[in-house]
């Protein structure tokens, strides 16, 4: 009788404990929503994973800006990759925010180094448009935009 006891513990120790480790591809539950997301990273919060989507993509001289959403976190960023081999200069990737008339609420933006890729903090909530946009650090090219999403 005792053997059995001692047995069933174990067996019920151990199912527990393997209960607790997460198992390989878990995605977790994002930990903001909409304005909540307001200035934080996509990938600290796990929005990066949560029904992502590039809504709009803009190329400005081998510069590429993605406007990303996320649907479980109702909020955007920008991806920019600097594709161009011109080590001269950085660019900016900016991810901008408007209300329903159209006025600018909040804007975030990247600096990307040459050769690189890197991605903004989000802006949220369902209820606004975002549209993004490339430049550069000099005033040789004009900054490129994308429409509203």
């Amino acid at each position: 009788m005792k053997t059995a006891v001692t047995r069933f513990a174990t067996i019920s120790a151990a199912t527990v404990a393997l209960g607790l480790i997460p198992l390989a591809g878990t995605s977790y539950a994002a930990s903001c929503s909409g304005t909540g997301c307001d200035n934080q990273g996509p990938r600290a919060t796990a929005c990066e994973t949560s029904s992502v989507s590039t809504q709009r993509t803009i190329t400005n001289n081998s510069r590429k800006a993605e406007l990303r959403w996320s649907g479980g976190c109702s909020a955007a960023w920008v991806r920019v990759t600097d594709d161009s081999g011109n080590s001269i200069y950085n660019s900016f990737g900016y991810i901008e925010k408007y209300d329903s008339a159209g006025k600018l609420i909040r804007s975030l933006s990247v600096e990307i180094p040459h050769n690189g890729s890197d991605w903004s903090n989000m802006l949220g909530g369902a209820t606004y448009y975002y549209r993004v946009c490339v430049k550069f650090q000099g005033n040789e090219y004009p900054m490129t935009c994308s429409t509203k999403f």
